[in-house]
Formats: structure tokens, sequence, C-alpha cells
């Protein structure tokens, strides 16, 4: 992709990059509304059968995902022209998500900024080792780079730790503002326990809020990770690296049934999303489909994203993600070598 097709494409975007008022209410209005009434039904439900709650929280859990949108285009200034307008909803829909607005506003604008980019990893992104350093380091790290991208721990156990624990935490340097927007988000959320506790009954509360927020928090990290994580993907060096190539071929287009598109907000056209965050949720479809090279980006669909299960690691000679069992060769030449030179 030439730099004056990277200029044109970034150019085509502009027109999208403009919120409408009325759109962003309405959207409020249609994944707020639903998702405190099926929270209610949900416990209403207890009465009934678990299996009737467990459910409905499966739909209260989508909303939450739509409602993590609304919060994800707050923090990008993309969802209200009004930038308070944008923090207050923003805070509001982090308390209920569990994310405070202003910490991860910043973390994820480092997060776009550095997509892709192998020596800008580490903040907003998640761990990805490429094949020549996962062969050198130790074997210590190696166990510890396994456990983090085991299946059960980064779509179970990693949702826990990221919102009820690294979420709760201000980040080093982090100014007054942003440490201020983190003790009314903290306080907001135990004060909201501790009410709804109260008012219904610790077990009650656990069993609903629990069951969706696991769900919830597993489709919202899976969401992240098969659209970052595709065979061929693309992770540069940063003298080689491209924000627009970073964003057209680094980030998927999840091709979703129209449900589940609605339902999370077309975060599926990430692609899009990537090459211009001013652009509010619901304008990311029609962006797509107005530009002609969009159309030929890195697509998966349900069915496909499966795969990248098994992708571990970036391969740097092939420009691919490539899983253990495909470096089993290298690291045998390896340890091979390494016996002779010892020997």
């Amino acid at each position: 992709m030439t730099n004056q097709n990277q200029k044109t494409l970034r150019k085509e975007m502009a027109p999208f990059e403009k919120s409408n008022t009325r759109d962003s209410i309405v959207q409020m209005i249609n994944t707020l509304v639903p998702f405190f009434a099926l929270w209610f039904l949900a416990y209403i439900s207890l009465e009934i059968s678990y299996i009737l709650t467990f459910i409905i929280s499966v739909f209260a859990g989508g909303f939450l995902v739509r409602t993590f949108i609304i919060f994800h285009d707050c923090c990008h200034h993309s969802f209200f022209k009004n930038r308070t307008a944008n923090k207050i909803v923003g805070t509001i829909t982090g308390i209920l998500t569990l994310f405070p607005y202003s910490q991860w506003a910043h973390t994820h604008s480092v997060h776009h900024a550095t997509s892709s980019n192998l020596d800008k990893r580490g903040t907003g992104d998640i761990w990805v080792l490429t094949v020549d350093e996962y062969i050198e380091a130790s074997i210590w790290k190696r166990i510890a780079y396994r456990l983090y991208r085991n299946p059960l721990v980064m779509f179970i156990l990693g949702p826990i730790y990221v919102f009820l624990i690294e979420n709760r935490f201000n980040r080093r340097n982090a100014r007054w503002k942003e440490r201020v927007n983190m003790y009314i988000t903290n306080t907001s959320i135990f004060a909201i326990i501790a009410l709804m506790c109260w008012a219904i009954g610790w077990q009650s509360f656990l069993l609903v809020q629990g069951t969706i927020f696991l769900i919830s928090g597993t489709a919202g990290v899976w969401l992240f990770y098969v659209q970052h994580t595709f065979e061929d993907s693309y992770f540069e060096e940063d003298a080689h690296w491209e924000y627009v190539r970073a964003a057209v071929e680094g980030s998927s287009f999840y091709k979703l049934p129209k449900i589940l598109q609605w339902m999370t907000g077309n975060i599926g056209y990430h692609h899009v999303h990537h090459l211009s965050p001013r652009i509010p949720n619901y304008k990311l479809e029609e962006a797509h489909n107005q530009s002609e090279p969009l159309q030929n980006v890195p697509t998966i669909t349900l069915a496909t994203s499966l795969q990248s299960l098994r992708f571990r690691l970036w391969d740097e000679d092939k420009k691919v993600f490539v899983g253990y069992k495909d470096i089993k060769e290298k690291l045998a030449v390896i340890k091979k070598n390494r016996v002779i030179v010892e020997e």
C-alpha cells in the first residue's frame, strides 16, 4: 500500500467521523433499558430455575457488551460531539462495565498508536511473543506465556483479573484528574454492590451479576483477541511500521451474523475503527461499505475465527501467526546446536 493510497483511504473516512446526537441517544436507550430489564428478569427467574436465569443472563451479557461499546466510543470522544458529554456517559457506562473511563481512554489510545508495532508492545494489548523471542526465553517465561495464552486463563480467569484487579488501581504517573476518575469509579462500583447485596442478598446478586459478568467478559476478551490474532496479520518493527497498514491489515473484519453484529456495536468492523477511531460505532458498517479498498481486508467469520485459538507466536520470517507445534523442528535444531557447543 503506497503512501498516496494510505492518505486517500484516511480521507475517505473523514465524512463518517461526525457523531449524531439523536443516534447516540437512541443507542443508549435501546442498550441500557433492555440491559436493566433483563437484569431484573434474571433476578426474578432465580425463584424458578437457575437454568432460566442463565439463559436470560446470556442476553443481558450481550447488552452489557453493547454498553461497553458505548463506553469505548466515549473514550475516543466519538459518541458525542461534546467532550464533557463523552466523559459523563463514559464514566457511567464505565461503572456498569467495571472500567475506569480516564485510565482506559489513555491506555486504549496508546494501543491504537502502537498496535502491531513489535517495538512498542505492552500497553493495552495482548501479550505476543515472536518465535525467536519465545525460543530465547527462559523456561519460566515460556511457562508464563503458555499459561497466559491458555484459553481457560485468557477467556475465563483473564476477565476476572482485568475487571476486578487490574482496573481498580491507578497507573504510574497518572494525572490527578485520572486518579479522581478512578476513585469515583471504584467508589460507585463498591456502593452499588453493597446496595444490591443489601437489597436482594449477596447470593442472588452474585448469581445474577456474576453470570452476566463472566459471559460479557469472556465475549469481550474473545472479540479483542480474534480481531488482532489471525494467521496473516500485520506486525512490523518500528522502523517499518505504518499506521494505516496496521489498521487495515493488523485488525480483522469479523463478519458476524446481523444480530451479533448489532449486539456487539459493529466492533467486527475493527479495521475501520483502527483506521479512524473518531467514527462512532453506528457508522462503521457504512464507512466499510463505501470504501472499495476496505472490501479486501482480512475477513474472518464465526467458524474461521475458532482457528485463532491455535495461533500463539508471531513468525517474523513468514509474517504469520503460528502454533507451538509449528516451531518444534526449529527448537530441536537449536537444542542440538547448544549441546554441540557445550561439548
